[in-house]
């Protein structure tokens, strides 16, 4: 149900968030958006932001360092 309209038929989407930028940028894959097919609204739960909070604190331990290609919008 959701929490914005109180709609049925939510569906979790994963999808891929960037935080930060330059050598500070993470990249975190897989996080579960919660999207409403009634009122078009897309969220996070709380543990889910608690989660993102929690691998941004310990990105060391949690992230593998990969070459990202970089493009900038013109």
């Amino acid at each position: 149900m959701c929490a914005i309209c109180g709609g049925s038929g939510v569906v979790i989407r994963r999808v891929t968030r960037s935080y930060g930028k330059g050598n500070g940028l993470l990249i975190i894959e897989d996080v579960p958006v919660i999207t409403c097919p009634h009122c078009g609204e897309s969220y996070m739960t709380a543990e889910t932001m608690h989660e993102i909070e929690r691998i941004k604190q310990h990105r060391a331990t949690f992230a593998t360092p990969k070459p990202v290609a970089v493009a900038h919008f013109a």
